[in-house]
């Protein structure tokens, strides 16, 4: 940041964005305790930020509590995050549990910790929250992460499925919400530069981010760099599904198609598509 009216500006904008996410998908509701989860990164620094900034204004009243894993990870300064929430003042919760030494003991050298370390942080993530008596858990997943993981499912899974912006627990005690998740990456990256959050590292454990994600970034990177907005476009696109004109049985009624069955759109068998200019909300302080 240059300028603290730069950075001032792109705070009300981030903090525009993320109150409409919520408000569009009524992410945080009257009397919630949410739960934030704090790793350390740029993203979830810039939610807490966000979260305790709209708190404040907000015509709901909720409670926030952050929180953060240390899972002993070699190297890891366990004293920079409790310091960061006790300045802000905000209430806390540090848990230790050595899921690091569980992952090597279980996973061969040289092959991919990630899953298993997903799985462990996710268990004790929804057991504290069960502990504090909050009813939301709320991550730092932005908009590209939604679009990354799309790309993702399609190409490497054969599904049709990103991230969404709210989700209910495999437990059903929790709802899952993503309030940065009409915040672009490169706005949050600005933020938390001007910001000087104290960043942790995210390769403490050793392990390479998933090289298949990795590729996808680099596309996606590559396709905004020569047709800048394309990230916005395909987000949009995920808010704007017409099953009548994809494939799924289970989603549109195909077999029972009949002359009669009206279809969203219409007969447009024979045009050429059209591909109007996007009229979506800006997702980029850029855009």
């Amino acid at each position: 940041m240059t300028t603290s009216n730069t950075l001032q500006k792109l705070r009300k904008f981030l903090e525009s964005r993320t109150g409409k996410a919520i408000g569009d998908y009524k992410m945080i509701e009257d009397g919630d305790t949410v739960l934030v989860c704090c790793s350390g990164g740029k993203d979830s620094y810039t939610l807490l930020a966000m979260l305790m900034a709209l708190q404040q204004r907000a015509p709901v009243k909720f409670r926030l509590i952050a929180m953060n894993l240390d899972q002993k990870q070699p190297g890891f300064p366990a004293d920079v995050l409790p310091a960061y929430f006790e300045s802000l003042g905000i209430e806390h919760r540090i848990v230790a549990v050595d899921t690091y030494s569980v992952v090597k003991e279980k996973i061969p050298e040289g092959k991919t910790t990630c899953s298993l370390c997903s799985r462990l942080r996710r268990g004790i993530i929804y057991r504290t929250a069960k502990e504090l008596g909050a009813n939301k858990i709320a991550l730092g997943h932005h908009r590209d992460d939604m679009v990354h993981t799309l790309f993702l499912n399609m190409l490497f899974g054969g599904k049709l499925k990103a991230m969404p912006p709210k989700l209910v627990t495999d437990d059903r005690a929790h709802v899952v919400i993503r309030p940065l998740a009409y915040c672009a990456e490169k706005d949050i990256a600005k933020f938390a530069r001007g910001m000087e959050f104290p960043i942790i590292p995210c390769n403490l454990c050793g392990s390479q981010e998933n090289l298949q994600r990795q590729k996808i970034k680099e596309m996606m990177q590559d396709w905004d760099k020569r047709f800048p907005g394309r990230t916005e476009s395909v987000f949009t696109a995920m808010q704007n599904i017409v099953p009548s004109h994809l494939a799924d049985n289970a989603m549109f009624d195909f077999q029972g198609l009949t002359l009669d069955t009206w279809v969203e759109e219409g007969d447009i068998a024979f045009d050429a598509p059209e591909m109007p200019i996007s009229g979506t909300i800006p997702l980029s302080l850029s855009a």
